[in-house]
């Protein structure tokens, strides 16, 4: 038997190999297709993007109609989730809307102190909100987010999944009143339309898993120059 012969019967087996680990570790226990977008909603089965709520270290413009003096271009929240206001001080912002702030503050203002206040709050900066994207992408790491995202968004800031990503094996972890959840998407399937982008809020965290299959015959493709090398050397 030649050595070549014997070089392709290895890369096979390795294949073969990868392949049954391939399809011992799937995440078979977490929730998928229609099931996943349970409790992962796609943006478009919404009425809109969920409104982002307010967290410490963002940045707001307040402005209060015909009072200048109530008036701010910028109005940075504390780490502790309270802004200090004129007037009236300490205003927890934190887990509010923009729009359920300015309520707040107009009750507030016209409780004591002004008669009919008109208040309007945006989101200059967005601090508070992050992602985390690990697993088999380019760039993997913890990326701030103005509000909420999308999958394909979120994977984009990671500059995408490597060549040896199981699309299949998209995983997105998620807390929600204490309790963590989790739910598997396939990449391939929201790319061509298939299945909806599911919405990635601030906190979540996106894995993308490895290819067993993908990452043997790239091994076996990065191996061949050093294969040949000996089969060479086994004809001489």
């Amino acid at each position: 038997m030649s050595y070549s012969h014997t070089v392709s019967r290895t890369a096979l087996s390795l294949v073969a190999l990868t392949t049954l680990g391939a399809c011992a570790t799937t995440n078979s226990n977490l929730p998928q297709g229609a099931a996943a977008y349970d409790n992962f909603p796609a943006v478009e089965e919404r009425s809109g993007v969920e409104d982002y709520r307010v967290g410490p270290l963002d940045v707001l413009n307040i402005r209060v109609f015909q009072e200048p003096d109530l008036t701010f271009e910028e109005v940075t929240v504390d780490a502790g989730g309270s802004l200090q206001f004129p007037l009236i001080g300490d205003v927890p912002a934190a887990g509010m809307t923009a729009s359920e702030l300015s309520d707040e503050l107009e009750r507030r203002l016209g409780a004591r102190f002004l008669r009919d206040p008109q208040v309007a709050v945006s989101v200059v900066l967005a601090r508070s909100q992050q992602v985390t994207v690990e697993g088999q992408v380019e760039d993997p790491g913890v990326y701030d987010i103005a509000g909420p995202t999308t999958l394909l968004g979120a994977l984009a800031r990671a500059k995408s999944p490597t060549q040896v990503a199981a699309l299949d094996e998209i995983v997105v972890f998620r807390t929600v009143n204490g309790q963590r959840m989790g739910a598997r998407f396939d990449l391939r399937r929201i790319r061509n339309g298939l299945d909806p982008d599911p919405q990635i809020l601030g906190g979540d965290v996106v894995v993308v898993g490895f290819d067993s299959l993908k990452g043997a015959f790239r091994d076996v493709l990065q191996a061949a120059p050093f294969f040949n090398v000996f089969a060479v050397l086994a004809r001489n």
